[in-house]
């Protein structure tokens, strides 16, 4: 498999003759090379289709999906849409979920979040299409995607970059620790959506505490306190974490999210000291 870095239609992935194409959910990231509407970016995720290649869509916004339909048809492909399947028997929970796609597969997703019920779909279609069982499914890990890192207090580790990320954050936060108190630690890239993630994110939670990203291209804490109107500062990952960890109580759910640069740091950091935690 490989994965498009940037959009697709002029990403250097693009040079290859696959056997299938996927095109997961379409929803704004990297405005700045790939246009500011959904359409525009569907037409550049669309460059990846080929005369020949069959193509798995997952469900899309209606007017991303009317580029991709349109594309797939001028070249003639054959598409297998994850919107056309039923699903049956869904169960789903804070750690994941089981459901059978009606007249192809029984799936164990152990991704947590309702977005990946329809990411795991899509990735049973495509090894479906290649003659691949998905029972393999089962066995997913994605570290950094909310991951829980160590208990009492729960930390949930989520590389929520983007305005999509953030949604499928907030709507998994709703569902499963609308009870809990949530300390949030957060870091951005000042080229992201960041107020728009902020009107997401930041009135989920109890307690704000902005942190550095570890990169020259990171929004300083002071300027994210000013886009939220409250909040207190930590000069690095480990700081924040230490901040969160010590105010904490042991039924709080510590979220650290907002750049993937924040979650490598704090996954490498919550590592190395979670035997002292006994977990």
């Amino acid at each position: 498999m490989i994965e498009v870095g940037l959009g697709g239609r002029l990403d250097a992935t693009n040079v290859v003759e696959p056997a299938l194409t996927v095109i997961t959910p379409i929803d704004f990231d990297h405005e700045a090379w790939l246009g500011n509407t959904i359409e525009s970016i569907a037409r550049e995720k669309a460059g990846i289709l080929k005369p020949g290649v069959p193509a798995v869509f997952a469900g899309q916004r209606p007017e991303a999906a009317a580029v991709l339909d349109q594309r797939a048809a001028e070249l003639g492909i054959a598409v297998a849409r994850a919107t056309d399947f039923e699903i049956r028997d869904l169960e789903i929970d804070a750690r994941g979920s089981k459901f059978t796609i009606a007249g192809l597969s029984y799936i164990e997703c152990p991704l947590a979040g309702e977005h990946q019920v329809d990411n795991a779909i899509t990735a049973a279609l495509a090894l479906e299409s290649l003659g691949v069982s998905a029972r393999g499914i089962a066995e997913t890990r994605w570290p950094g995607r909310l991951e829980v890192v160590a208990p009492n207090p729960d930390i949930i580790l989520d590389g929520a970059h983007n305005p999509a990320g953030a949604r499928a954050l907030a709507r998994y936060l709703a569902r499963f620790y609308s009870h809990r108190k949530i300390w949030m630690i957060y870091a951005a890239m000042r080229d992201k959506a960041i107020e728009e993630i902020a009107g997401i994110l930041f009135p989920m939670a109890a307690e704000l505490i902005f942190t550095t990203a570890g990169s020259s291209r990171a929004l300083r804490p002071d300027a994210l306190v000013e886009i939220a109107g409250r909040g207190e500062t930590a000069e690095s990952p480990a700081a924040a974490v230490d901040l969160a960890r010590t105010h904490a109580q042991s039924d709080d759910v510590i979220v650290i999210t907002g750049s993937l640069f924040l979650v490598g740091a704090a996954r490498a950091l919550l590592q190395s000291v979670r035997p002292a935690w006994g977990g």
